[in-house]
């Protein structure tokens, strides 16, 4: 009896270094600096209705509490794969819809406090499920004065960031893309962003506010990407 209740002891402390341990391969292709990163988990331990229930928008974070495995899951659970394609010409099915398949959405991670993850600004290919580093420097503070002073922005130990390419999507709808897919589509996306943050027990609140030419200059951002969304992400104080 002693000897299967030290094991399952042993077991439960094996489980949670587990769950803690970090789980992303980072590697270098040139001058890149590229994380490979944990495959989503495709069953929580909340259901869906739960976390609808309970969504709000977070605005108070505490500076730590997040990990690789939570940046990966948000990432994932707003534009990752969720049915590769045979055709090398599309990229295969969303978790979140897109009209006509057309995915405009460019999704980054603003890194400032996540374990194991080098600060910087990464963009996310959900193809192949990992995050390239595009900018080499913490740019939360330049961020958040962008964002007219939002401190959840500073605070947060990482922000979902949302561009749209245009075009992507107007040569197929024109301006109806333009007015209104686009929009749904972010819509779609960052809902899905709001319940997984919630059934990982952390939050999010959605920012709209901000100096497009500003942020556009902290982000680098290309020519063709017009800047929609912030959604700061971390445990709630």
């Amino acid at each position: 009896m002693k000897t299967i209740i030290s094991f399952l002891i042993m077991l439960m402390f094996t489980s949670a270094s587990a769950q803690d341990k970090q789980v992303f391969t980072k590697i270098t292709e040139g001058d890149q600096l590229i994380y490979l990163l944990a495959s989503p988990s495709l069953k929580g331990d909340i259901s869906l209705e739960e976390t609808i229930n309970s969504r709000r928008s977070r605005r108070s974070f505490a500076p730590d509490g997040v990990t690789d495995v939570h940046l990966s899951q948000i990432l994932w659970s707003a534009y990752g794969v969720t049915k590769p394609s045979t055709n090398p010409q599309r990229s295969g099915l969303r978790s979140a819809p897109s009209a006509g398949a057309r995915y405009p959405l460019e999704i980054y991670a603003v890194v400032g406090n996540v374990p194991g993850i080098e600060p910087g600004v990464y963009k996310y290919d959900a193809i192949q499920h990992r995050i390239i580093r595009v900018i080499a420097a913490d740019v939360r503070k330049e961020l958040t004065s962008a964002a007219l002073n939002q401190k959840m922005v500073a605070d947060a130990p990482f922000s979902v960031f949302y561009s749209a390419i245009y075009s992507r999507i107007t040569d197929r709808y024109g301006d109806r893309g333009r007015d209104r897919y686009v929009c749904m589509d972010l819509g779609h996306s960052a809902q899905n962003v709001y319940l997984q943050a919630e059934a990982l027990k952390l939050g999010t609140c959605a920012i709209g506010a901000f100096n497009d030419e500003m942020v556009k200059a902290v982000m680098l951002l290309p020519e063709n990407e017009v800047p929609l969304y912030i959604m700061p992400i971390g445990k709630v104080k």
